[in-house]
């Protein structure tokens, strides 16, 4: 099922989120007003009792998503690092096929590489030019497959051609650990309940100073802005290619450069 929140900025969401909260408390603080004057303190303990209950709830949920989106984006920061290291142990391995094939692959490798790139900074929200590099890095994969097949039937040596083949395979793996790290986030139902929660704390919020015909103070504000400044940050680790943190390409941009320089020799 096509999730809707993963696709719009975390800018946006939580901007939204934060006016609903205003609106929540607003709206709880007038529905507090309307109530008769003479509420008992019991009452008045009551909803500060809920309030606080409600508060580690919402505590609980924060705790919890926040864990979600920081090991998902340690897994993606890893899965780079692990795919630039065999991708550049493949193309040091190229050395031992023979001399027929052996450019062509290193030539391969380089244009596999350009097409890893070129995806890893690619918006996870512009799913036909993702999809586009990612069908044509698979084909480049096929065409080293190929290369490894027609390098082993050719050189006598299977211990220098096997070598070869276990890291292009592994370079195979981790291409398939990192699309799959990269495709998996915070699961959209788990946000909307931590919002709905924020929501109903806003509205309790309100309520709770309204029947002592108050305004909500200053704190509470503040308090928000803080929950919602927590909640853009569990967004932006949870898409890992667009707003203010992003997974680092260095591994990759770096061995791609050192490649280009050693075909250029």
């Amino acid at each position: 099922m096509k999730e809707i929140m993963y696709n719009q900025s975390s800018v946006l969401a939580s901007t939204v989120l934060f006016v609903l909260m205003l609106l929540a408390i607003e709206c709880g603080y007038r529905f507090g007003l309307s109530v008769k004057k003479n509420t008992s303190e019991s009452y008045r303990a009551y909803i500060n009792g809920l309030q606080s209950s409600l508060l580690g709830i919402l505590a609980l949920l924060i705790a919890f998503t926040f864990s979600i989106a920081l090991q998902r984006f340690d897994s993606r920061s890893d899965a780079v690092v692990d795919e630039a290291n065999a991708i550049g142990t493949t193309y040091l391995l190229t050395q031992l096929l023979p001399i027929s094939v052996r450019t062509e692959v290193q030539h391969s490798l380089r244009d596999y590489l350009d097409l890893r790139v070129k995806e890893s900074t690619a918006a996870l929200n512009h799913s036909n030019e993702r999809t586009k590099l990612l069908a044509n890095a698979n084909l480049q994969l096929d065409i080293l497959w190929a290369y490894a097949i027609q390098a082993g039937n050719e050189n006598t040596n299977i211990v220098t051609s096997g070598l070869f083949i276990q890291a292009l395979n592994e370079m195979i793996d981790s291409f398939g650990r990192r699309i799959a790290t990269v495709d998996r986030h915070v699961p959209e139902f788990v946000l909307v309940l931590l919002s709905f929660v924020l929501i109903i704390n806003a509205s309790v919020i309100g309520y709770s100073v309204g029947i002592i015909r108050q305004r909500p103070s200053l704190i509470s504000y503040i308090m928000i802005g803080i929950i919602v400044l927590l909640v853009f940050i569990i967004i932006d680790l949870d898409r890992p290619r667009r707003g203010l943190i992003q997974v680092s390409q260095k591994s990759l941009i770096d061995l791609q450069i050192a490649i280009s320089k050693d075909l250029i020799k």
